[in-house]
């Protein structure tokens, strides 16, 4: 009879400083966070409890719905577009072309970009660049910083599906090199070709690695930040303002620590929520496939 497992206890040893620091910074201030949606804490001074009164009033917040609508738009547009175009670049980087290595670096290069830095960049790009271009070539619709304009949203979408597509294009690229080439022969001589191919073999076969990517995908495009503070600062208006710049802006300068407290435990409860009806219905898809 085989002896049980044991860890080396030199592993708790490496593993228990980064415990301890992610408590410390993670769990404790989002336990704090859910203690303070509780009360009428604005971040200094007094405060009391004052129950569900938070949560009950957000209902009834015009701003809140205005964010989660655009944050809910923005996030699913954005996750088909970097999904669809992730596929496609991974299929053609899988396939037998010239300068496959250089072509793997220049897709993967924004991720190593901070998202703040890109988005002053093409901040300047779309208020500069693109008007002056537009302007000598005639086109009107690109005489204008779209950023400015009720298509600001457009903008945003463009720079966060260029950016993350290198981490989607990475995981597919990994996924497609992981298939039996076997099976493929099989299914030639058999006939297969073509698209017919993709959606008999290679898409059944890669949809492990397309539930990550598209849980993944939503789970971060829900929480937006960086790329909108950075390109439109949630303008024109508040047209772009995502629930986690309304929940910075409110939170820490608008006086509304507690309130905006609460509407972060509902934007985790949402992600949460919807990452697990993902998973659910993604592995079930995954399931009939086999």
């Amino acid at each position: 009879m085989k002896k049980p497992y044991k860890i080396h206890p030199a592993f708790y040893f490496m593993v228990a400083p980064l415990a301890i620091l992610f408590f410390i910074f993670h769990t404790i201030p989002f336990l704090e966070g859910i203690f303070y949606s509780f009360t009428n804490w604005r971040g200094y001074g007094d405060w009391d409890f004052v129950g569900l009164r938070n949560y009950l009033h957000m209902f009834s917040d015009q701003d809140i719905a205005n964010s989660y609508l655009f944050t809910f738009k923005f996030a699913i547009i954005s996750t088909i577009l970097v999904n669809i175009i992730g596929l496609l670049i991974a299929l053609g980087l899988n396939s037998k072309i010239k300068f496959q290595k250089f072509l793997k670096a220049v897709y993967f290069l924004p991720y190593m970009l901070g998202t703040l830095i890109i988005g002053f960049i093409f901040n300047f790009i779309f208020a500069h660049l693109v008007p002056q271009f537009g302007t000598a070539a005639g086109l009107e619709a690109l005489s204008v910083n779209i950023l400015g304009t009720e298509y600001a949203w457009v903008g945003i979408v463009v720079v966060t599906v260029w950016q993350s597509l290198a981490f989607n294009t990475l995981i597919y690229l990994s996924g497609l090199q992981t298939l039996d080439q076997s099976v493929y022969e099989a299914a030639e001589l058999d006939g297969a070709s073509g698209f017919s191919l993709f959606r008999k073999i290679t898409f059944p076969l890669l949809a492990p690695f397309f539930t990550i990517n598209m849980v993944l995908s939503a789970k971060g495009f829900l929480m937006a930040f960086d790329q909108i503070i950075a390109m439109t600062n949630g303008g024109p208006g508040t047209s772009t303002t995502s629930i986690s710049l309304l929940i910075y802006k409110k939170g820490f300068t608008g006086g509304q620590f507690a309130y905006q407290s609460a509407n972060s435990v509902v934007l985790f409860l949402v992600v949460v929520i919807i990452s697990f009806v993902q998973l659910r219905v993604l592995e079930k898809r995954e399931a009939n496939m086999q």
